[in-house]
């Protein structure tokens, strides 16, 4: 997993190592999924930026599930803490974000990402 994570971080952002990977780290890139920019070559890093690296490594250390071999309980278990993400990330945006399109698509993230971890326990909580 950290080597994934090396690997990822590599690739978005030359010369950066993956959480742990040594006691002088560079910055580490933003999100995949979010599509802004990573921080700071200088290592100065804004509120929300910090913010958005640790969800995003909060994220990817939860969503590192010890698998089943059963892929519809492994999908459901691997997909609340990618969704949590997705709502911490989306928080994030709220607290600093000002654009008003990004703030409602940060809320309608929110509601929905919640729905989806309601149906996602819920079918974990089911014996099979």
């Amino acid at each position: 997993m950290q080597q994934h994570m090396q690997h990822m971080q590599q690739r978005m952002m030359p010369g950066a190592q993956a959480p742990g990977a040594g006691a002088a780290q560079a910055p580490a890139a933003a999100d995949p999924h979010q599509h802004g920019a990573a921080a700071p070559a200088t290592g100065a890093q804004s509120p929300s930026t910090a913010a958005f690296m640790a969800a995003n490594e909060k994220m990817h250390r939860d969503m590192a599930i010890t698998y089943t071999g059963d892929a519809d309980r492994d999908f459901a278990a691997s997909m609340i803490p990618h969704h949590e993400g997705a709502i911490a990330m989306a928080r994030v945006q709220l607290a600093h974000g000002r654009d008003p399109g990004m703030r409602s698509l940060a809320e309608a993230v929110i509601r929905a990402q919640e729905g989806e971890i309601a149906t996602l326990r819920a079918f974990l909580s089911q014996p099979r």
